[in-house]
């Protein structure tokens, strides 16, 4: 458990059909606990934009922005593998500022790799980032940079000729050197059939567990946001509610007195008091 995961150890658990385990963190005492719980990486996802900084959506997201966080995961992780998105329009302006701005990430951020969405568009850029000594994973399916271009938060690879482009964009991104590769709200059949034909670990989230590994957000797998839980999440732990009846116990304590009780509270030599008291007296 305390050997540092790399990228070796996702083509080891392909081979050996070892599924694999991510999960999000955005801040130190989240990263130090999923790290100190086994988890196999940490991604330090864009979806900070909607779950800690509260946009609507992750195009909102800046290099700063994912840097920022990412120096605060980094502190709190010794195991786990760390995975930086690289944000919208970070990547796609051309292959030099693709593999600065990915530098960063590694060398600013504290990350170990980086994640890029789409596919055949943005090929050379990974090539470029991957040959500049980072590794990178790949993304497809529904990608959350391009919901302007989807209408939504829509599933993907519905119809036959979205189910080919996306198997075709696979092999590339595998051939192009990716060291695993995430789907996210595809179908579960065309998931399990991707996935049973790469020789990379394919990370499901939403597509179903005939993937090689899963990864979720975890602000929604522990319902920190009760009003609504997306399709391809599972509550684990209701933290939403107990930080909302917590929060609601410390107001009635505090305002009925009960809080701080004397076990909260810090001793003094009562002479000092008397010391004091007198000394006010005297002026």
């Amino acid at each position: 458990m305390s050997d540092k995961i790399t990228v070796n150890y996702f083509k080891e658990a392909k081979v050996t059909g070892t599924k694999i385990t991510i999960l999000t963190a955005y801040d130190y005492p989240t990263a130090k606990l999923l790290d100190e719980a086994g988890i196999d990486s940490i991604l330090i996802g864009d979806s900070l934009g909607m779950v800690v900084l509260g946009y609507e959506d992750t195009t909102k997201v800046t290099m700063e922005d994912m840097i920022h966080h990412m120096k605060a995961v980094a502190r709190g992780t010794k195991r786990a593998m760390l995975i930086g998105d690289m944000p919208f329009l970070s990547y796609h302006t051309g292959k030099y500022e693709s593999v600065r701005n990915g530098g960063r990430l590694v060398s600013e951020g504290g990350c170990n790799a980086v994640k890029l969405e789409g596919g055949r568009a943005i090929i050379e850029d990974i090539k470029a980032i991957i040959n500049a000594g980072i590794p990178v994973m790949g993304h497809l399916g529904y990608t959350p940079q391009s919901v302007n271009i989807f209408g939504g938060h829509k599933a993907q690879g519905k119809t036959y000729e979205a189910a080919a482009k996306m198997y075709e964009d696979a092999l590339l991104l595998q051939e192009a050197g990716v060291f695993s590769l995430v789907l996210e709200c595809v179908p579960r059949i065309l998931a399990s059939f991707i996935s049973k034909r790469l020789d990379i670990p394919v990370i499901g989230i939403g597509s179903g567990n005939g993937c090689d590994g899963q990864v979720l957000v975890t602000p929604d797998m522990l319902g920190l946001f009760r009003s609504f839980t997306p399709k391809h999440s599972r509550v684990f732990v209701e933290m939403g509610k107990a930080y909302n009846e917590a929060a609601i116990r410390y107001i009635e304590e505090v305002k009925s007195g009960v809080f701080p009780a004397l076990e909260n509270t810090f001793k003094i030599d009562e002479d000092i008091i008397s010391r004091l008291e007198k000394a006010q007296i005297s002026k």
